[in-house]
Parts: C-alpha cells; structure tokens; sequence
C-alpha cells in the first residue's frame, strides 16, 4: 500500500490530509514510533469495553519524509480489513476513531474536510 497525501477510509464522513505543519517531534510526542525504515507508526486498538483486548486495530504509517500516510482498521490479526463505519452496530468504535483523529487534528499532524 502506497503513501498518499490524502487518506480515506471507505463510509468515513471525513476525508484526511497530512498537514503542512507537522513536525517530527509532534509525532514522537502523540506515541507515534519510528520503524526501522524512518517511518512513523501509531498503532491503537479500538474496543467497546476498554482494556477487553477485543476490538479492531488501527494503524497509521507516515513516511519519514512527512508527505505521505497511510491508515487501515483491521481485525485483531490485522490480516483482514474491516470497515467500522458501514453501519451502526460499530457506533462506539466509530466515536473513538473521531477522538483520536481529532486529536491528531488539534496536534497538526493531519487536516480534517467532509466529503
């Protein structure tokens, strides 16, 4: 899966863009590790009950030039895609991504626009 500069998730309200204003050290500082390649890696699982261990991962990459990213929510395996915002059911999973990737708005690391 390539980097892009804008990232979607499939059903997802909101479109996102790596921000011109993000930092390095803003990354380190919202948990973000480095991988042995540069790149930066937020890694997050998204549970209904929290500290059950069941849930949904969530994992952002961003390149280590800050001009890219990329983001997937899949099983816990991580081996399958899952799409948490196709219906309701997943309502709590669905506000706990908002939390996280607004918050990651406020920090600059991404831009936030509605489709």
């Amino acid at each position: 899966m390539a980097f892009h500069q804008t990232i979607e998730l499939k059903d997802c309200p909101f479109i996102y863009k790596v921000s011109p204003q993000i930092k390095k050290f803003t990354l380190r500082d919202n948990t973000f590790s480095t991988s042995t390649v540069g790149n930066y890696e937020l890694s997050r699982l998204l549970e209904k009950v929290p500290n059950s261990g069941e849930g949904f991962l969530l994992k952002i990459i961003i390149n280590k030039d800050l001009t890219g990213a990329k983001i997937n929510i899949t099983d816990k395996s991580g081996l399958r895609l899952v799409n948490i915002f196709k219906s309701d059911e997943h309502k709590i999973l669905q506000d706990k991504f908002y939390f996280l990737m607004d918050s990651l708005v406020e920090r600059h690391i991404f831009d936030k626009e509605i489709r």
